[in-house]
């Protein structure tokens, strides 16, 4: 792994909007070596640079940058529209960035895009396949491609997949997995993954999580969308958040863990704690009711169930905020 400082201090001006020149600069200035500013920016698998995508009037992509190291789960985190899949589409080549740059695997993203296709596993976020075609029809075509060996029958097992069956006769959470076979057989260098548990249940989301895991471990480069947090906190080492097409922070898990909000509805028997007690544990938009609250709390709930400790408790529901909500707190503009 990078240096941790260095990688930090590149995340924290990547999220400010600054590109890779004006960084390399100030790090130069700074008093970092030549070989060391050199040896961080090339030990990212992927690395992209001020990328930018307008659509008219629309930037759907405005300016992003962030780098992702070998063998690191890589959440893109943020709500529909904010521009996850149109940067995912520049990182395929699928549509032509208007500025910046994207390098995968020390390879430029455009003049290597053929080259590059054989190194990684792409799984799109609305997968589309040929109706009338078998799952083993689909892998089969996938293997006329390239001599290398793979494991679709073992990953189809561990998804509960049936191979046989016409893909038009299959649900939507079996057509994800066909997806997710495809993707994975060839254990590529990279994969670039768009919502890779949409339409699973849980027991299945937990193995797809798993098969992201053992492919980390061996050294693979994970880059996945997400809009659920939940997931992201649970596989990833550390996420991008996107908001209106810019990156609004960079973040280990841990430091995102930290900035949970929860939604808190508490009553009381008798007496309750004031406001003021409420509001120096974190309580945010304290509404009033009759003998109780509602609330958000920021960060660690523990310390406030704590405090209502003290007291006797007639009712008490806690549900984590929306993602929604975290942004508005978090990262307003």
């Amino acid at each position: 792994m990078v240096d941790i400082q260095l990688q930090n201090y590149i995340e924290q001006m990547h999220g400010a909007g600054f590109t890779d020149s004006h960084i390399k600069r100030a790090l130069h200035e700074a008093g970092w070596a030549r070989d060391q500013i050199s040896h961080v920016f090339g030990d990212a698998v992927i690395h992209i640079d001020n990328l930018k995508k307008y659509f008219g009037n629309v930037k759907a992509v405005d300016g992003v940058s962030f780098m992702v190291e070998r063998g690191e789960i890589f959440g893109f985190l943020g709500p529909n529209g904010a521009g996850k899949t149109t940067t995912i589409r520049c990182m395929m080549d699928f549509l032509r960035a208007d500025n910046g740059s994207i390098r995968i695997a020390g390879k430029d993203s455009r003049q290597d895009s053929i080259l590059l296709k054989d190194k990684i596993g792409y799984l799109p976020g609305a997968v589309k396949l040929y109706d009338k075609w078998t799952g083993y029809e689909h892998i089969n075509f996938a293997r006329r491609f390239t001599e290398r060996k793979d494991n679709a029958d073992q990953l189809a097992q561990r998804l509960t997949l049936d191979l046989t069956k016409k893909t038009k006769e299959l649900s939507s959470g079996n057509r994800q997995k066909l997806g997710l076979v495809l993707a994975l057989m060839f254990d590529p260098e990279v994969l670039i993954l768009d919502e890779p548990t949409l339409a699973l249940d849980p027991l299945l989301q937990n193995q797809v999580y798993d098969l992201l895991e053992e492919a980390s471990q061996r050294g693979t480069t994970v880059f996945m969308s997400s809009h659920n947090l939940p997931e992201v906190e649970r596989v990833c080492d550390r996420v991008a958040i996107i908001k209106k097409g810019k990156i609004v922070a960079v973040d280990e898990i841990k430091s995102l863990q930290g900035k949970r909000m929860y939604t808190v509805r508490v009553f009381f028997e008798g007496e309750k704690p004031t406001q003021h007690e409420l509001e120096k544990v974190g309580a945010l938009e304290i509404q009033p009711m009759d003998n109780g609250y509602i609330l958000k709390i920021k960060g660690d709930i523990n310390v406030f169930v704590k405090v209502i400790s003290h007291y006797k408790v007639h009712n008490l529901n806690i549900s984590l905020a929306s993602l929604e909500e975290i942004f508005l707190e978090f990262y307003q503009e």
